[in-house]
């Protein structure tokens, strides 16, 4: 199995990424995210992550009973272009290398 490059901070830029299209519980987040990745997400890796982007004023949640629904800031909106404009100047022209695994 090849060894996953892991980049500083990704997973934040998946979290923001994600709830951009629309607000997300944590659990939705890890799957959404762990699909992407191939591997499952725990609680332990995406709340630890999620409460680092609400202590930045990146995200915010809405409790609805003892779900928490998180949505970007727009502090974080802000954030996700500067994400964006970074992810582009790094894989600028690898789109014809890069193919989509299955499994």
């Amino acid at each position: 199995m090849p060894e996953l490059i892991e980049f500083k901070g990704f997973l934040s830029f998946l979290i923001l990424h994600e709830i951009s299209y629309r607000p997300l519980n944590g659990e939705s987040l890890a799957k959404k995210i762990g699909c992407r990745r191939g591997a499952k997400l725990t609680p332990g890796t995406i709340y630890p992550a999620l409460k680092k982007l609400r202590e930045k004023e990146l995200v915010s949640y809405v409790k609805i009973g003892r779900e928490k629904i998180y949505e970007l800031t727009p502090k974080g909106k802000k954030e996700l272009k500067k994400q964006y404009a970074l992810f582009s100047r790094y894989f600028f022209g690898l789109k014809k290398q890069i193919r989509r695994q299955n499994g």
